[in-house]
This record gives C-alpha cells, sequence and structure tokens, in this order.
C-alpha cells in the first residue's frame, strides 16, 4: 500500500491543499504542488516567506490534502496525509539541494521563491471521504 500511496502522492501534474495552525489555532490552507513523497513516512517541501512558513516554526502539525474529480461526488478520489515537521531548512545544503531540484523541473525564477525546505513525517493517512473506507479504496 505504501508503493501506492507514494505513487499518487507524486504523480505530475497535481496539486494539493496544505493546512497548518498557528500555536494560538489560526488556520491557514495554501495551495501547493511541489511537495514530494521520499519514501512510505517522509514528505518535503519547499515554502516561501509566508503564513504557512510561520504556522510551521509555531506548531510542527499540518495536512496535505489531494484530491482529483470524478464524474459524480462519490467517484471523486484523494487522500489527506497527516504531517508533523521534522526539519525546516532556511539556509544550508538541505535548501540549496532543494532550490535545484527545483530549478531543473520548474525554472530558476520557481526555485528564487522557495524560502525553506520542510521535512514532515507521515503520521497518518486518512481517505479524502471517511466512510469507513480504507485510504486505498480512496485512491
Amino acid at each position: 500500500m505504501a508503493k501506492k500511496l507514494m505513487d499518487y502522492f507524486n504523480k505530475s501534474p497535481r496539486i494539493g491543499t496544505l493546512s497548518t495552525a498557528s500555536k494560538d489555532g489560526i488556520t491557514d490552507s495554501a495551495v501547493l504542488g511541489s511537495p514530494r513523497m521520499l519514501d512510505e513516512k517522509t514528505v518535503v517541501m519547499g515554502l516561501g516567506q509566508n503564513r504557512t512558513l510561520n504556522n510551521l516554526q509555531e506548531n510542527p502539525h499540518a495536512v496535505f490534502l489531494i484530491m482529483e474529480p470524478g464524474k459524480a461526488l462519490m467517484d471523486w478520489k484523494g487522500v489527506r496525509v497527516y504531517l508533523k515537521k521534522k526539519s525546516l531548512a532556511v539556509g544550508g545544503p538541505a535548501l540549496d539541494a532543494y532550490r535545484s531540484q527545483i530549478a531543473r523541473v520548474a525554472g530558476p525564477d520557481a526555485a528564487k521563491m522557495i524560502h525553506a525546505a520542510v521535512t514532515f513525517d507521515v503520521t497518518e493517512v486518512r481517505p479524502l471521504v471517511d466512510m469507513g473506507q480504507g485510504w486505498e479504496k480512496s485512491i
């Protein structure tokens, strides 16, 4: 199942939302296309200098949600990946490596917008709509 999740998470093109909250519980949801699952327990992404980054500096928990429309509502596919920040680099080799990767894929202008490289541990995976089905049935 982990391989199936990684393939789904990393397929391109795709877009998802990263939801975060500050230490005071003020929420944010950001649209992102660049997060990548390195293995079944690790996600990495680049962030600009924004509310999402500020929230992750105060509160390490986040959720990345991917949705794909279907013909009818019950045909929609998706997954919610619950995350906990492991590391956040605003300089050094981890950030440089991430920027280089983004420059190859999306161009140098996109790489310049990356202010931080964030690595997360996957803590839980749930289906898009949780009606008692396993996540693997939702992708």
